[in-house]
């Protein structure tokens, strides 16, 4: 069954496409959809070897994702990343350990992962702890501020005061 998504991420690899969507589809019990491979014609404008990956179509949580082998061109940066939103710490935990594996752990809940895409593993009750008028969501900000990887119990805490 094909899916109709409107709008498809497509993140441009240098070789890694097929890893990369392997590695994102055993995290979120994905599915590869589609596998192309270059052929002879363009191979003065693309420089890859015919039979080799061109691109990968993925699907995590009913989104897809396209991922391209296109060379060292382009490379990730933190402008762009995706948001894993968790509903308990299990999940945030299972997330964090996962997508670091061969990463790099960020501030507040920020991640690379081996392949340099960004994301952001969030708790689903961070937008109550920071609402407008939320209490204290200064003290919720101190305590994130000093977090890697999220914790929700202590975020709860700074939002009692404690």
């Amino acid at each position: 069954m094909e899916i109709k998504t409107k709008i498809v991420p497509c993140l441009w690899f240098d070789d890694q496409a097929e890893r990369a969507a392997k590695f994102y589809t055993s995290i979120f019990k994905g599915k590869i959809l589609k596998t192309t491979h270059y052929t002879e014609a363009g191979s003065e404008i693309h420089g890859r070897p015919a039979g080799s990956v061109m691109t990968v179509e993925f699907e995590l949580a009913a989104q897809r994702f396209t991922a391209l082998n296109g060379g060292p061109i382009f490379k990730f940066t933190e402008a762009i990343s995706f948001q894993v939103m968790c509903d308990t710490q299990e999940e945030v935990d299972y997330f964090w350990s996962k997508l670091c594996e061969g990463g790099q752990e960020g501030p507040c809940g920020w991640l690379k992962d081996k392949f340099g895409l960004s994301w952001q593993v969030v708790p689903t009750i961070m937008g109550d702890l920071f609402a407008d008028g939320a209490k204290n969501s200064g003290k919720v900000m101190q305590a994130m501020l000093k977090m890697k990887k999220l914790d929700i119990a202590e975020l709860k805490r700074a939002q009692a005061g404690k």
